[in-house]
C-alpha cells in the first residue's frame, strides 16, 4: 500500500475531522486509511490539536473506551468573534438597508455564505457544550445560519413551519402570540421530526420581543423536550418587555437614527 509522509496525514486528518464536526472517528479508520500505525497517528492529531489550540480554531478531543476515538469540536476567539461583529455593523449601517416601516434587509446577509460561515461559528461554540440533539429554526431566513450551526454541532436540523404539508406527514401545531405585533401565529412540526425528550438549541436571524422563541419552547413541551439554549444573529435590545431573557446574540440593534442609519454594535455579552 501506498505510505504518506506526515504532513500529508496531517492535512488529510485535518480535513475529516473537521467535516465530521462533534463526530467521534475511531483511530482505525486513519490507521486503515493511511496504512500506519497507532502511535504514529497519535502523533499526527497532536500536531493538529496544537496547532488548533494555539490559533484558536477548535480542539481535537480525545474519547477513551472501545468506541472512543478523536473529534473535532468547533471553535473561534472571542477577538474574531467581535472582528466579524464589528464588521457586520458595518455592513448594517448602510442606509440603502433600510426598508418601509423602519425594517432591516437581511436576506442578501442570510445568503452570504462567508458571513453565514463565520456567524455560524460563534453561535455553535456558544453551545459546545450543550451536548444538544437537535437545532430548530422557523422558516425561512433564518435556516441557512441554523443548518451552519446544526453541521458545527454535528446534529439534525429541525425546521419549524407556519403551515403544514402533507408530505411530512402527521403534524404537531400550536397557536403562540408575537411579542411584536400581539397576534396569534402558527408553528407546526412534523411529529417524526423531534424525538421525546431531546435537547434543543433554537437559532434565528433577529429577535425583537421572543414571542417565536417563546412559541419554540412551548412546542418543544409537547415532545417531552427542553429547549437549553437560544442563539441570535442580531437582537432588537431596546424593545421592551422581552418574553425571553437567556439567550446569546452577536449583533445588538437598537433602532434607525435621524440620518436613517441602522444603529447597531456588537452584543453586550461580548463584554
Amino acid at each position: 500500500m501506498e505510505k504518506y509522509s506526515r504532513n500529508q496525514r496531517i492535512a488529510a486528518i485535518t480535513k475529516i475531522l473537521i467535516e465530521n464536526s462533534n463526530k467521534i472517528i475511531n483511530l482505525n479508520r486513519f490507521t486503515e486509511l493511511f496504512n500506519a500505525a497507532k502511535s504514529t497517528i497519535s502523533e499526527d492529531i497532536f500536531v493538529i490539536r496544537d496547532i488548533l489550540s494555539k490559533l484558536s480554531l477548535g480542539r481535537i478531543e480525545t474519547i477513551s473506551g472501545a468506541a472512543g476515538g478523536v473529534k473535532y469540536v468547533c471553535g473561534i476567539s472571542e477577538e474574531k468573534s467581535v472582528e466579524f461583529a464589528e464588521k457586520l455593523c458595518i455592513i448594517l449601517r448602510d442606509t440603502e438597508r433600510i426598508i418601509p416601516g423602519n425594517f432591516l434587509y437581511l436576506s442578501d446577509i442570510m445568503s452570504n455564505p462567508e458571513i453565514i460561515m463565520t456567524a455560524g461559528k460563534v453561535l455553535a461554540a456558544a453551545f459546545n457544550d450543550e451536548d444538544i440533539d437537535y437545532v430548530v429554526t422557523v422558516e425561512t431566513k433564518g435556516i441557512p445560519l441554523a443548518y451552519e450551526v446544526a453541521k458545527l454541532l454535528g446534529v439534525l436540523l429541525v425546521v419549524v413551519r407556519r403551515e403544514s404539508k402533507f408530505t411530512e406527514g402527521s403534524t404537531l401545531s400550536i397557536n403562540y402570540v408575537s411579542g411584536s405585533s400581539g397576534r396569534i401565529q402558527n408553528m407546526t412540526v412534523p411529529k417524526k421530526a423531534i424525538k421525546k425528550g431531546s435537547k434543543c438549541i433554537f437559532i434565528d436571524d433577529f429577535m425583537k420581543a421572543g414571542g417565536t422563541a417563546l412559541g419554540i419552547i412551548n412546542l418543544l413541551k409537547e415532545f417531552e423536550s427542553k429547549l437549553c439554549g437560544i442563539g441570535i444573529l442580531i437582537d432588537s435590545v431596546d424593545t421592551p418587555k422581552k418574553l425571553v431573557h437567556h439567550y446569546f446574540s452577536i449583533v445588538d440593534f437598537t433602532g434607525i437614527d435621524e440620518n436613517g442609519n441602522a444603529v447597531v454594535s456588537p452584543s453586550q455579552m461580548f463584554k
